[in-house]
């Protein structure tokens, strides 16, 4: 039987953060929660080892949540097992006509949703991860299915 916290149909998010010179990066995230309505803020556990975290660290710059659709899969190992620090991930979204642009940010295509953040602090250091708080500045509602943690494990992508 499946540990508990993978007994979920958990939304997959993949976050996508800019550094100092304005190059972009995306990632995968599962630890993500809304946990304030008014106003409305969502939690964010970044793993240390990641370009996120260390952009997150470095820039305030542009940062969207992206709900990813079941269209998306595919891109989940590119964008969750592939390091930013040696992948250059922009460059093969790019390549694969993958990115579309919403609110001059690039963002990837055929999500459930964009959610664009302000980082509000680093609230939280754990052993591996680092819990952020993220402000809703704004979002667009797309008509797609959403992609699950579920999903990943039926097609072997995890565990």
């Amino acid at each position: 039987m499946k540990r508990p916290w993978n007994r979920t149909h958990t939304h997959i998010y993949s976050l996508l953060t800019n550094n100092h010179t304005n190059d972009f990066n995306m990632n995968i995230c599962t630890y993500v929660s809304v946990v304030n309505m008014n106003p409305r803020m969502y939690a964010i556990s970044i793993d240390y080892n990641t370009k996120t975290y260390t952009n997150l660290m470095e820039s305030n710059s542009y940062i969207v949540l992206q709900a990813l659709s079941i269209k998306n899969i595919d891109q989940v190992v590119f964008l969750g097992k592939k390091t930013g620090h040696t992948f250059d991930k922009a460059k093969y979204l790019v390549k694969n006509n993958l990115i579309t642009n919403w609110k001059d940010h690039k963002v990837l295509k055929e999500t459930s949703f964009y959610i664009e953040l302000q980082k509000v602090n680093k609230i939280y250091e754990m052993k591996d991860h680092a819990l952020f708080l993220f402000k809703i500045k704004s979002f667009k509602n797309l008509n797609n299915r959403f992609l699950t943690l579920n999903h990943l494990i039926e097609k072997k992508i995890i565990l």
